[in-house]
């Protein structure tokens, strides 16, 4: 399968497991129920600021790694993105005093950081591609339930992606896979990307009780 929008599709077919899972969260349903501690969003708070500050250099070390376009300015206008993220979070609320992050949390960017070292282009376009939209029906529904008490722009920034993000994104895969990028190994680091997501929720859930 050579196609970016046909592999997309059918690892999106292979994750839907996961993406039940994501969506049926028991920390996203405490917190719209009005049940999540806020030590659980300080946590959130504080995971996510590591999560965002290493993508970034992640992004970054992609673009020097594939300097030509489409990837090149794709991975930089994600680096920017998670930059602006990072700023935005600032404004929801602060992480406790010393937190010390979970290592179920950080094995997301751990894995990120992986593949900016030794993934294809296409391995990091498509396992965000199949990431994002579940990340971002997450943030979704979290700026619905936290609007009327804190700052939720973080939120609506994920929740809103620019609207050629995809597009531009499925380039970057069908470029890749024209100059013999694996299909293979694309769609295992979608696989492994979205249950480091997984993951990250399963550990965050720990800090509810």
């Amino acid at each position: 399968m050579s196609d970016a929008g046909e592999l997309l599709q059918n690892v999106r077919g292979q994750l839907a497991a996961v993406e039940d899972a994501l969506r049926d969260h028991p920390f996203l349903a405490a917190l719209e129920h009005g049940h999540l501690p806020q030590r659980a969003l300080r946590a959130f708070a504080g995971e996510q600021r590591l999560i965002i500050a290493s993508d970034r250099h992640s992004f970054e070390h992609l673009a020097a790694r594939f300097t030509q376009p489409p990837a090149g300015d794709f991975f930089l206008t994600m680096a920017d993105g998670e930059a602006q993220a990072l700023r935005l979070l600032e404004a929801f609320l602060e992480p406790e005093p010393g937190y010390e992050p979970q290592p179920g949390c950080q094995a997301y960017p751990a894995y990120v950081a992986w593949l900016a070292l030794n993934g294809s282009r296409s391995d990091v376009t498509l396992a965000f591609l199949a990431n994002l939209t579940a990340w971002g029906a997450s943030c979704k529904r979290i700026a619905a339930a936290l609007r009327d008490r804190y700052d939720v722009s973080f939120f609506e920034f994920f929740a809103t992606p620019p609207g050629d993000l995809d597009a531009r994104a499925l380039t970057v895969l069908d470029a890749g896979l024209a100059d013999s990028d694996s299909p293979i190994a694309a769609a295992r680091a979608a696989r492994l990307l979205q249950a480091y997501e997984l993951l990250y929720w399963d550990s965050l859930g720990a800090t509810i009780h």
